[in-house]
């Protein structure tokens, strides 16, 4: 119950600022999936997807935050499935702590009252009710669907999609979040990932790339001419990004606090250190440094930081921009002429920017973690946990093991659980578009075009169809000739293969 001496809007355990910071943090973790991943997604992709590849993200984010709410919160941070006893499912053992009880948060305790981690069972107590820690959560969990999406683009159908991203959440997303921030095995056994360079981004690097493998490629025309329709909406959407993950990692020490401080600032330094060895590397071997691969290593920055932006110091975050942007820009390079990775057509890249750069930057944590900095929330607290101390602190290598472990358990994990709700899904419906609205795009799909145009940019009987019939002079007498008029407005067989040229 709230206070009412005086009719006091807070309760004795909310602290104002806490509450504030951790809204405010959400909300920037959520303008970068919408309208920033979305706006990114838009302008990267070829003028005939742009619209498709916008709806994909906003219903992901949608979806996400219903099942959120009904039980997949608390299976991610609720309380451990463990029973009683030594069996499988017993106290402390894998199966017991790799996923919590499923329930809804909707009622008046869920909304209002404290909010906790039953796992975790050490450090201060929150300062904001349930309501807050599950938003702030739910935008961490609708992001890393979003974020595979970049992998599939141009070819996956949207029905499949609306499936997939509930079930996913559930099946895959649940289980890494209990195991490693919900107070979990790995959490408990030492493994670290302040912000989620594993929950997030390596997840969402492996399951988008089995889920382009799946699907198979775009069309060739589409991989040989892959450029861009807008730069301007790229940019757009890269911005958001980055100024948002000042709320993805500012936000994870739970308070308004020195940590969040130095994580903000951490992961800017890293973010601008990674973007400028990027372009290092392209003035190196490409002469000069393009729009998209600047993005590319802003993106490989602020990834690599989010495992360790609260858990090191202003000069690691140095070392992880140098050595996370050159791991990835060299992957790119040599890694993608590896059999398997040539023959998966990822659209954007996503193994590379997030998968690759994800697991750089988690074991980065095991070498360059700093014991001096002040992280309070941790199974048991973080710097007690079992060898904490990074190999750089006089570590006996311990940390770097954790991390390791905890990187593979989410790639084996990850993939193998989303190939089996790729392989069922597909009993019941095509995961990819039809050949047909592979050739048309948006129109086909959605029934518009991100820009229309007087003329339909592709033709198909989905779009309207148009006579060049010779006009009599004039603005409107030009108009009418070009579409015809009312009833005499026909579809020209197969699409019409003048509109399908312009």
């Amino acid at each position: 119950m709230l206070a009412t001496a005086g009719w006091l809007p807070y309760n004795t355990w909310l602290n104002p600022g806490d509450n504030a910071w951790q809204l405010t943090a959400a909300t920037f973790v959520g303008l970068m999936s919408v309208p920033g991943l979305a706006v990114l997604y838009g302008g990267v992709m070829q003028k005939r997807w742009s619209v498709n590849s916008m709806m994909l993200t906003f219903v992901a984010f949608a979806l996400t935050l219903i099942v959120w709410v009904l039980f997949a919160f608390e299976m991610g941070f609720g309380h451990a499935i463990e029973t009683a006893g030594s069996g499988i499912f017993g106290r402390g053992s894998f199966l017991g702590t790799m996923l919590g009880e499923p329930a809804s948060i909707l009622g008046h305790i869920g909304e209002q009252h404290q909010a906790s981690i039953p796992s975790i069972t050490t450090g201060p107590s929150f300062h904001f009710p349930t309501s807050t820690l599950a938003y702030f959560q739910f935008v961490f969990a609708a992001i890393t669907p979003i974020l595979a999406l970049g992998s599939v683009l141009g070819r996956v159908n949207f029905k499949a999609w609306m499936v997939y991203v509930p079930i996913w959440i559930t099946v895959v997303y649940t289980v890494n979040a209990f195991l490693i921030w919900g107070g979990g095995y790995f959490a408990a056994h030492g493994a670290l990932d302040f912000s989620g360079g594993y929950v997030i981004h390596l997840a969402a690097g492996v399951s988008g790339f089995v889920f382009a493998a799946v699907i198979g490629p775009r069309l060739q025309r589409d991989r040989e001419v892959d450029a861009p329709n807008n730069l301007l909406m790229v940019a757009t959407g890269a911005g958001l990004l980055w100024l948002g993950w000042n709320g993805f990692n500012g936000g994870d020490p739970y308070y308004a606090s020195q940590d969040a401080a130095s994580a903000v600032l951490n992961t800017n330094l890293a973010t601008a250190v990674a973007m400028m060895v990027w372009i290092a590397w392209d003035y190196i071997f490409r002469d000069k440094p393009s729009l998209i691969g600047t993005v590319n290593g802003m993106i490989t920055g602020l990834v690599a930081i989010t495992p360790s932006a609260g858990f090191i110091n202003g000069y690691g975050a140095i070392a992880v921009g140098v050595v996370a942007s050159t791991v990835v820009w060299m992957a790119i390079r040599y890694l993608s002429r590896v059999s398997i990775f040539r023959h998966v057509d990822d659209t954007l890249g996503v193994i590379y920017t997030h998968g690759i750069a994800g697991l750089v930057g988690g074991l980065l944590v095991g070498l360059l973690a700093d014991p001096a900095i002040i992280e309070y929330i941790g199974k048991g607290g973080a710097e007690s946990l079992p060898g904490f101390k990074s190999v750089l602190y006089g570590g006996s290598g311990t940390l770097l093991l954790h991390q390791l472990e905890a990187g593979l358990w989410v790639i084996g994990f990850t993939a193998v659980a989303t190939f089996l709700i790729l392989k069922v899904i597909g009993i019941f419906m095509p995961l990819r578009v039809s050949d047909e609205e592979l050739q048309i795009g948006d129109h086909a799909i959605h029934g518009h075009e991100v820009y229309p145009a007087d003329i339909p940019t592709l033709g198909g009987p989905h779009t309207p169809g148009w006579i060049p019939v010779p006009a009599a002079g004039g603005a409107a007498a030009s108009a009418s000739a070009l579409y015809g008029s009312g009833a005499e407005t026909t579809l020209m067989p197969g699409g019409g293969a003048a509109a399908g040229a312009t």
